[in-house]
């Protein structure tokens, strides 16, 4: 089965499973997903993840994170960018997730980074996602 956007299914499937309390969720395995799994887990949204083979697929194994209430980390994950709508920003227009309070990932000529790296840095790129 082809996904036309495997982005959007990466960030529903953890969704879903933070929604249904699941202490980890597998999504198939790419770069852009290996390298969006790095920033969760740098920026301490998501406990840790692995590449994996399963039954003969690559899949990235990510264990979600939950504070001491059962709260998740994760409160909302958003996309931004699709395939029938591309967003892009330039460097001075990469907006704030609630006043710093979450992250925005980016793909940039440097790579895959937060918006606040992005800033840093003094590129743009295709926005990707919304974490908060």
């Amino acid at each position: 089965m082809r996904l036309t956007d495997p982005v959007a299914d990466m960030l529903t499937r953890i969704r879903n499973a933070i929604n249904a309390r699941h202490q980890k969720v597998d999504v198939p395995a790419s770069r852009l997903k290996l390298e969006i799994a790095r920033i969760l887990k740098e920026e301490g949204f998501i406990a840790n993840y692995k590449a994996a083979e399963e039954e003969g697929h690559k899949v990235v194994r990510i264990y979600l994170k939950y504070g001491n209430n059962n709260e998740a980390a994760i409160s909302n994950v958003e996309r931004v960018s699709r395939p029938g709508c591309r967003v892009y920003v330039r460097r001075n227009e990469i907006p704030r997730v609630l006043g710093g309070l979450g992250i925005n990932i980016l793909t940039t000529p440097q790579g895959v980074m937060t918006g606040r790296q992005a800033r840093k840095a003094g590129v743009g790129g295709e926005l990707l996602c919304q974490v908060w």
